[in-house]
């Protein structure tokens, strides 16, 4: 599923109304609101991240491990494609973050700058 949603859903939404995605973040379903995340993976190749960051906002609160573990890859693709943009995310939401979106959400950072997130606001 993983693979799929950004090949496929991601792939179809490229030049649609996005709406779907907002409304899969909001569903009762974690495999719904986690095709959300995920499917935004076609538009951070294509270095656009608006819809990665506005689903990863709906679903800071979001309870599930699951949602947690993606919405942080997803974040962290972003990185890998503009560090600039994924921590401006960071600078506003590290605080409020589950603890397991932000260790993936950073993973790839320089210890020091990891543990600066780490310990803000903890």
């Amino acid at each position: 599923m993983d693979c799929s949603a950004g090949r496929i859903v991601g792939a179809h939404l490229a030049e649609r109304d996005r709406g779907l995605l907002r409304r899969l973040a909001r569903s009762r379903s974690a495999w719904e609101r986690r095709i959300a995340i995920i499917a935004t993976s076609h538009f951070i190749r294509h270095d656009d991240f608006d819809d990665t960051l506005a689903i990863a906002r709906l679903l800071l609160a979001d309870e599930h491990d699951l949602i947690h573990k993606a919405v942080g890859w997803m974040l962290r693709e972003v990185g890998k494609r503009n560090r600039t943009v994924e921590e401006a995310f960071l600078r506003d939401h590290a605080a409020r973050m589950p603890r397991t979106m932000l260790r993936y959400a950073i993973e790839r950072f320089p210890e020091p700058t990891r543990q600066r997130y780490l310990h803000r606001g903890r």
